[in-house]
């Protein structure tokens, strides 16, 4: 074979060797993958982590062949689970998941999955409703939402969208007096179970002293109008309704017992300690001191197979809202 022959096959095969790491860099991939992130407010609490794990098993098998992926939105918290990364091992042998361990913030955790080839980002928030969190959440989305670059291929994502909470959000394109309505479905066993010990059902709410808690309300009465029999109540404990105002109700109900449990996601910091906790303020010692019969309840809501689905829910909705198809 002449000299000039074998130099340019080998000068090809050069040229096809190297092109090989620049087509594995990642940095445009040729196909846009698609991928869901749940941001929950979080838990320091070990048992309470098993309401969260709930939802994103949900997830993951609703949508089996799409990368689900979790944060925190709470500063706290992470800053909680950072420092007990330090004895990793003590936190696993508990059951707590390594993505909890590992939790990262919501820029941390976008950043990763735009190096993982991710262009199209569902960020499901498993809050409860559009409250301080939610809204700081939203703006993280937008603000990388509108990222533009020069060549629109070097943009960071091509799609990023926010589902809505359990109780909906404000706006005109989801109704939140239908999440309400699927939220009081999902409730049916909580009820159940009140109305089979012959109590009233107190739920305890995180709330906000900055944002409206009126849907707290507009949730109560619904849950009475769909499960007549049972006394139904959800305090909070920042803003209003507080228990102080729930009480001169309660004493109206025709029993002296009370299944005490939280509307929160997790049964974490606030439901160990500011609802079932022994301290003389917390809400079981005060209905307790009120001469009820108390039954605290740690699970948040979570843990419940139908709660879970709402997020499901909504997570389909914002895909088909962006014309996005998950697998």
């Amino acid at each position: 074979m002449p000299v000039t022959r074998v130099a340019m096959l080998l000068f090809a095969l050069f040229l096809l060797c190297s092109a090989r790491p620049a087509q594995a860099s990642g940095n445009a991939p040729a196909e846009a993958r698609t991928a869901i992130l749940l941001a929950s407010f979080g838990t320091t609490v070990p048992e309470a982590v098993q309401a969260l794990d709930n939802i994103s098993r949900a997830v993951r098998a609703a949508y089996p062949h799409t990368e689900v992926r979790i944060t925190f939105t709470s500063n706290m918290v992470r800053a909680a689970w950072k420092k007990r990364r330090a004895e990793r091992e003590k936190w696993l042998a508990q059951g707590v998941p390594e993505e909890v361990l590992d939790v990262k913030n919501i820029i941390q955790a976008m950043g990763d999955l735009q190096e993982d080839g991710y262009r199209h980002i569902i960020v499901q928030p498993t809050h409860m409703f559009f409250m301080e969190q939610s809204h700081d959440l939203n703006s993280h989305i937008a603000a990388l939402a509108g990222i533009r670059t020069l060549k629109s291929k070097w943009r960071p994502f091509e799609t990023v969208v926010m589902g809505r909470p359990a109780l909906g959000m404000p706006g005109d394109l989801y109704s939140y007096h239908e999440d309400i309505d699927r939220l009081v479905k999902a409730l049916k066993e909580d009820v159940e179970m009140a109305r089979a010990s012959g109590a009233s059902l107190v739920y305890m709410g995180h709330g906000n002293e900055n944002w409206s808690t009126g849907v707290y309300a507009e949730t109560e009465k619904k849950l009475r109008q769909a499960y007549p029999g049972v006394e139904i109540f959800i305090g909070v404990v920042e803003g209003t309704p507080s228990l102080e105002d729930i009480m001169p109700r309660l004493a109206k109900a025709p029993s002296k017992k009370v299944v005490l449990k939280p509307f929160m996601i997790t049964a974490g910091d606030h439901a160990q300690n500011d609802m079932a906790g022994e301290e003389k303020d917390s809400w079981k010692s005060q209905l307790a001191a009120a001469g009820y019969s108390v039954q605290p309840v740690l699970e948040g809501l979570g843990a419940s197979a139908a709660f879970a689905t709402i997020f499901v829910e909504h997570i389909a909705d914002a895909a088909r809202e962006r014309g996005l198809t998950l697998k």
